[in-house]
């Protein structure tokens, strides 16, 4: 059993309630813990504090060894104030009353009249503080100040600079979280203004956050603006599928469309953040491109129809092919309920092992984690915050894993972690690394070689020394002998992500800093990058013994050994590296089914067209890049005549042979969980609110 770090605490009171919390904990957090509130602006539990708005008073006092009570002279900023032994505070008294009043009636001087048309009404914390703790009437009749309207930061942010109350959260974020700092404060006074650098355009990949911890209506969304207000929003939990990162979101719809995406709370995984691609990449969902029914060619055309008729055309196209003449790919952005439907048509039913989910341009043909006799378990997010050091290797970890890049950043801001990057171009990560080894494009293999060599690793090649691999690389000699004694010593985790598969030398790179994890006593982490990736790779959406990986399959349908071809969810033309072949195969094989959410470069190759439920029209589970379940819920109805991938392999499969049929995705799950043996112990009714690693 894991020992329980030995927290010191102290003895506190608030409202003459006794207390007992951590020492040093800001009194603003820990008169949350009797359930109280103190109103706040500038504070944000994320960000370090810095008493910019003095909402927060609360009067403190100290009890003397006499017994006496010492009151400090003046309110203090609980935000500000740690808690000590012996602190007594008060959140309710009449002299709060009226600093608080202050307060608001100082910030709502010039505060715009804007709430009927503000973004942020019915919602904002300004008018919820001002109802509880404001002036009744205002005293001020003089004309307020004027500030440009909706002036747009960028694409996604618009700024209102009329309703700024200069509380500093978005400048801080910025600075803190994204690290990119590209908003800071000009002027002073009562002329302060969030603003960019130079006037340039406020291109964050993580500029959607602020709108959120905005306080006010300054900072809001452009593609939200107008668009519905609180009180017409329905508002449900869900998964963003846009990467591998598995970020849990707040869907807010109206009248069948997605409206809106803000972050929800998962320590674990995104703790509240989004990335832009998530927050704003939804809206796609409610595109005029999607297929809204099924399509079947005739007269050289395809027509809408109707599913049976789609049915009759698959199963018509598959009389008398054998197992080899059939094949399926894609599914990495597919459910776990989806994915196992799939597997199960595919080898159960129709007795083909031609069935992959990859489309990089390596497709070794077994994990590396096989391969090398590594353990399949990943470093999960929330563990990289306690690391000494880390290696990222080969990765632009904010546009791949966004969410991945927070936390690493987050331990080298808070805990000092020394990251060391590994790349061929500039990435985020360079802002905050340790050391920066820039090699080559292409010699890849060779620094993850000499890295294990100038570490003294068992296994390593004496060839690779440091001097070797500068020659080679580019990379310094000093260089790489100083990250590898980092990393030896640290033991330091690595971390890349299958992208390394799109290298020529990909699967050798791969194999390289895999032996240096396993003899560094380290976690070698081949994170995924579609949503469901990783559940692919578990449920087996592979080829088998003698069945054909995805290369494979395209060349088949070039020279007629594969007769039949699926795609489901997959458009290859934007996906594989090989646009002739995918061409090529495309316009040769006999009978293509086109299973998508969207109108693809692929549908005027097909022979039948099938309309996908998107993840927040069905029910699902998806697992992250670190294996960890969670689940979807639906939150649209499907579109038009749409299904669930899953539900159709299902009624495929009881065409072809009949039997008891799955009913919901939690008994698809359930069945799952029998036959796959890292799904064992998940199960809808168990699976706990932040999800649950693989076994």
């Amino acid at each position: 059993m894991a020992a329980v770090a030995d927290v010191q605490t102290v003895n506190i009171s608030i409202n003459d309630i006794p207390l007992q919390v951590p020492k040093g904990e800001m009194v603003v957090e820990s008169v949350k813990r009797i359930g109280l509130e103190i109103p706040i602006f500038c504070y944000h539990p994320r960000l370090k504090p810095v008493g910019m708005c003095r909402m927060c008073l609360v009067e403190c006092a100290y009890k003397m060894p006499d017994g006496s009570v010492r009151k400090m002279p003046k309110p203090q900023a609980a935000c500000t104030l740690p808690s000590t032994e012996g602190l007594m505070v008060y959140t309710d008294t009449e002299a709060l009353h009226k600093d608080r009043k202050g307060v608001l009636e100082f910030l709502l001087i010039n505060h715009p009249l804007d709430c009927p048309i503000c973004d942020r009404g019915g919602e904002c914390p300004l008018q919820n503080n001002t109802l509880h703790y404001g002036p009744s009437t205002s005293r001020y009749v003089e004309l307020k100040r004027h500030a440009p309207k909706a002036f747009p930061l960028s694409k996604y942010v618009t700024l209102d600079l009329e309703r700024c109350i200069q509380c500093g959260r978005c400048v801080r974020f910025t600075e803190e979280i994204s690290g990119d700092s590209q908003l800071g404060f000009r002027f002073r006074g009562a002329n302060m203004q969030p603003s960019t650098f130079e006037m340039r355009d406020f291109d964050s990949k993580f500029s959607g956050n602020v709108i959120e911890i905005c306080p006010v209506g300054a900072l809001t969304s452009s593609k939200y603006r107008f668009r519905a207000r609180p009180w017409d929003l329905q508002t449900r939990p869900g998964i963003c599928t846009l990467c591998s990162n598995g970020c849990n979101v707040h869907v807010d719809y109206r009248v069948n469309q997605i409206v809106r995406i803000n972050g929800r709370t998962n320590e674990m995984v995104n703790e509240e953040w989004t990335c832009d691609r998530g927050k704003f990449g939804h809206d796609n969902y409610n595109a005029s491109n999607r297929l809204s029914a099924p399509r079947v060619r005739g007269n050289n055309r395809l027509i809408e129809s109707d599913w049976s008729t789609a049915y009759e055309q698959i199963l018509s196209a598959l009389s008398g092919l054998s197992g080899s003449q059939i094949a399926f790919i894609g599914g990495g952005k597919n459910s776990n309920e989806d994915l196992f439907a799939l597997k199960n048509l595919v080898n159960v039913q129709l007795g083909s092992q031609n069935l992959d989910f990859r489309l990089s341009r390596v497709l070794p043909s077994q994990t590396i984690e096989s391969q090398l006799g590594l353990p399949k378990s990943k470093s999960s997010i929330a563990s990289f915050e306690k690391q000494k050091a880390v290696l990222v290797f080969g990765t632009s970890l904010a546009d791949e894993e966004p969410i991945l890049y927070l936390r690493i950043r987050k331990a080298w801001f808070n805990n000092g972690t020394k990251v060391v990057v590994a790349s061929d171009a500039a990435t985020e990560v360079d802002s905050f690394a340790h050391l920066i080894l820039r090699y080559k494009t292409g010699t890849e293999a060779t620094l993850a070689a000499g890295l294990a060599t100038a570490a003294g690793l068992k296994g390593a090649d004496a060839r690779m020394t440091p001097e070797h691999v500068e020659s080679i690389t580019g990379v310094s000699a000093e260089k790489i002998v100083a990250a590898a004694e980092l990393l030896r010593d640290n033991s330091a985790p690595v971390v890349t992500t299958r992208s390394m598969y799109n290298l020529a030398n990909g699967q050798e790179t791969v194999e390289a800093l895999a032996g240096f994890a396993a003899n560094n006593g380290s976690a070698f982490n081949l994170y995924a990058l579609d949503a469901n990736e990783q559940g692919a790779e578990e449920i087996g959406i592979l080829p088998g013994n003698e069945g054909l990986n995805t290369r494979a399959i395209l060349e088949g349908c070039v020279t007629g050994q594969v007769k039949f071809l699926w795609l489901v969810g997959v458009d290859p033309f934007a996906s594989y590296f090989d646009k002739n072949l995918v061409e090529a195969a495309l316009e040769n094989v006999e009978f293509l089914v086109v299973q998508e959410l969207f109108e693809s470069n692929t549908l005027p190759f097909a022979s039948v067209a099938l309309p996908m439920s998107a993840p927040s029209e069905s029910e699902g589970t998806f697992t992250n890049l670190e294996r960890r379940v969670q689940i979807m819920k639906q939150v649209l109805p499907s579109h038009g005549d749409s299904k669930p991938a899953w539900r159709v392999f299902a009624e495929l499969s009881l065409r072809l042979k009949p039997a008891a049929p799955l009913f919901n995705p939690s008994e698809v799950m359930a069945k799952l969980a029998t036959e796959v043996p890292a799904f064992a112990e998940i199960s809808y009714s168990t699976l706990p609110s932040d999800g649950q690693v693989l076994a």
